[in-house]
């Protein structure tokens, strides 16, 4: 059963590089469409994209947009 959509949204920001992280947070943050420092985005409140924001917390800041 698909989650039900808040309407609340959250800015992402990676501020750490994932350069000497694993493979799988690498994908993980490729996978949140974040690609150099300091490149921000705003995605949905859900499930899912916290769940990849907790498994990579020590790379990014995030707060609500």
């Amino acid at each position: 059963m698909a989650a039900k959509a808040t309407g609340k949204k959250i800015k992402i920001t990676l501020v750490r590089s994932p350069i000497g992280a694993t493979e799988r947070h690498k994908r993980t943050v490729k996978a949140l469409g974040l690609r150099k420092l300091n490149h921000s985005i705003v995605a949905e409140d859900s499930p899912t994209v916290r769940g990849m924001v907790n498994s990579v917390t020590h790379l990014l800041k995030v707060e609500e947009a």
